[in-house]
């Protein structure tokens, strides 16, 4: 029988589409707006999964637009009663259910200082969507799994299909018409050997680079939800100072790395990795030939993350199932975390 998890991340592609279907119109609103409002900095507010999101959003908006995008620290606004001076600028804030206090909090509070604010939420009418100025709906439907998935990846395509209106980036929005696509393939791609590889696994490094990163800390922390194995997400050029002096002789590695300026360096980490005796679950595209696990390309590169997490989530539902976990049930969690 499989799991919630699975089920609802094989469902990742009908959430993409509905996106297309329904929120095409309100995506170019708020382009709209963010061309009006020519914002210097921009900030995000999330937790858990949310925040990798939201590292792919700012990844994507420095490498397009220019914009600096920055993490803010939600206890700066509610616990410390920081005076942000946000006037001018955008704060986007990113939430499967909405309902965190913290997170409500700090939205309308840089709202009322005068930030537009605009909401990436799954659950309707939620406290952080009567927060926000604007709402973007992920159209991922209920997720019942404690483990997001199909909210993760419908995150990451609306952003980038926001972005893809903000700089009328017409590649990629042709782009994101093939994603659902794309994300039914990704989810076929033969990932077992990484099952047998960390079946006893106890705990490993996920290293990704640019907007892979995302991808990496998302791993790390699926990882960690379904499987109990400590992992650790970190840059290929970060693990360089510090982290590498915990890789040993088959100390394992996923290394993540899809087509784009940071892959050669990638490459160059794994292939080092390799002669230190780690053992390396490298995952590229179908053209790189050391790869251990394939990776899917997308109509356009900025969506390959996407599709490298939905291969990803595939993967680990099956891991923890052999290692005798319910995905869905993981130990001292549950699906809605409130925190202040």
């Amino acid at each position: 029988m499989n799991s919630k998890m699975l089920e609802e991340a094989l469902s990742s592609a009908d959430a993409v589409e509905r996106q297309l279907q329904t929120q095409d119109q309100s995506l170019i609103r708020v382009a709209e707006r963010l061309r009006e409002a020519k914002p210097q900095v921009i900030m995000t507010v999330a937790r858990g999964s949310s925040d990798h999101a939201a590292s792919y959003f700012a990844y994507l908006t420095m490498q397009l637009t220019g914009v600096p995008v920055a993490s803010l620290p939600m206890s700066v606004v509610t616990l410390q009663h920081s005076p942000m001076h946000v006037r001018g600028q955008t704060v986007f804030a990113f939430s499967q259910s909405g309902q965190s206090p913290d997170l409500v909090d700090s939205l309308r509070t840089l709202r009322e200082r005068g930030a537009l604010s605009v909401a990436l939420v799954n659950a309707e009418d939620s406290p952080l969507e009567a927060a926000s100025e604007y709402v973007l709906p992920l159209c991922a439907g209920a997720e019942c799994s404690v483990a997001a998935t199909k909210s993760f990846i419908a995150t990451l395509s609306i952003s980038a299909r926001l972005i893809g209106h903000w700089q009328q980036d017409h590649g990629l929005l042709e782009a994101g018409l093939t994603l659902s696509t794309s994300l039914r393939e990704a989810a076929r791609q033969d990932w077992s050997a990484a099952v047998e590889a960390l079946r006893n696994c106890q705990q490993l490094l996920v290293i990704g680079r640019g907007a892979g990163f995302a991808i990496a800390q998302e791993a790390a922390l699926k990882f960690k939800e379904t499987s109990a194995i400590q992992a650790e997400a970190f840059s290929s050029a970060e693990v360089r100072h510090g982290p590498m002096a915990l890789v040993g002789e088959h100390y394992p590695l996923l290394i993540f790395a899809p087509r784009g300026a940071e892959q050669a360096g990638l490459l160059s980490f794994a292939a080092d990795m390799r002669k230190q005796g780690a053992l390396v679950l490298l995952a590229a595209p179908d053209d790189i030939a050391q790869r251990d696990l394939t990776l899917s390309q997308a109509a356009h590169p900025a969506l390959d993350p996407i599709l490298a997490i939905q291969s990803f989530y595939v993967m680990a539902a099956h891991l923890a199932k052999a290692r005798g976990m319910d995905p869905d049930q993981p130990r001292h969690l549950s699906k809605v975390t409130l925190t202040h």
